[in-house]
């Protein structure tokens, strides 16, 4: 009986058959792993939102300087020496931003006599049109010169700079403000006869900058 039951119990596995187990179990593990994982990624969810704030808008700021009148201040025939000539100028901020002004000036010769270098100018500021009259100017401060009358030659600098930033003479207007100028073109009595009927063309040149950020 005991070598028929021995002849029926199944050979006890060889070493490499053993490991061969092993190996295919800790697969199969292993397998299983990766599937509990898989699952666990693949089948997860949360809730979630989005919000967008829109119609965020930027404008910027504008430097728009103009004159009134806005060309030819000055439009004089038949002067004669020792004549002065006196006009109102406005000068307007019609930008957004304030702003800080120049003025600087050519002039040219058309015949070539040089009537530019007999010319003398004066600017005054904070002048009414009333006060910026014949025979005397009335309040506000000179410009240019410091006293008396200048002539322009060729290119000058009637005052402020156009450097950035700012600068000894430079003039400040706020926004959608105003300033009054009285620009005074004077001949002198002693200009001679090598001047009869010669003309100068003056071009002055206003340079506007902001004021804001920009010391």
């Amino acid at each position: 009986m005991e070598d028929l039951l021995n002849e029926l119990e199944p050979p006890a596995p060889e070493p490499e058959e053993r490991q061969r187990r092993r190996r295919l179990l800790g697969a199969i593990g292993i397998a299983g792993l990766s599937l509990v994982t898989l699952g666990t990624l693949t089948t997860g969810a949360v809730f979630s939102d989005a919000d967008d704030l829109g119609a965020n808008s930027f404008t910027t700021g504008t430097v728009l300087i103009g004159t009134t009148p806005a060309t030819a201040l000055f439009t004089v025939a038949n002067m004669a020496p020792g004549d002065t000539e006196y006009r109102s100028l406005n000068v307007v901020n019609q930008g957004t931003l304030d702003l800080r002004y120049a003025v600087t000036s050519t002039a040219t010769d058309p015949d070539s006599k040089g009537l530019r270098d007999q010319l003398g100018f004066a600017v005054h500021s904070g002048v009414s049109a009333a006060n910026c009259a014949a025979g005397n100017v009335t309040g506000g401060t000179q410009l240019f010169p410091a006293a008396g009358y200048q002539t322009l030659g060729a290119s000058s600098v009637v005052f402020g700079s156009t450097a950035q930033g700012a600068d000894t003479g430079d003039q400040d207007v706020a926004a959608g403000g105003n300033q009054l100028l009285c620009v005074v073109a004077d001949l002198p009595l002693a200009t001679g006869n090598a001047y009869q009927a010669a003309t100068t063309v003056v071009t002055f040149t206003f340079s506007a900058e902001q004021t804001k950020n920009n010391p």
